[in-house]
């Protein structure tokens, strides 16, 4: 399996941040991993009507954005969000975020 790319907290840019919030079913996943936390992404993407490559490949924009962390263990992706270091580099963002959700 590959190895997945992840920003260091020090490396998690505004701009990328944004252009991963600016997709409606990223932001699904978010609000969804808000509410559970670590989940798998199999498990986070059941409720979402999006084709399974499709939700990969948000999975990816939101990991390689440093929106959330993605961690191997055998065959399953676990997906979080990286709420500690997103509000360590942008305090209040990810918070202003999931008001706008509800």
């Amino acid at each position: 399996m590959r190895e997945v790319t992840q920003p260091a907290t020090e490396e998690i840019r505004l701009v990328e941040v944004f252009h991963a919030l600016a997709d409606p079913v990223r932001l699904q996943i978010v609000a969804q991993l808000a509410d559970k936390g670590r989940d798998s992404c199999s498990a986070v993407g059941e409720s979402i009507d999006v084709h399974r490559t499709t939700m990969s490949h948000h999975y990816r924009v939101l990991r390689e954005s440093g929106v959330t962390w993605t961690e191997i263990e055998g065959r399953t992706r676990y997906v979080s969000l990286r709420r500690k270091d997103l509000d360590a580099r942008f305090p209040g963002l990810l918070d202003a975020v999931l008001a706008q959700l509800t």
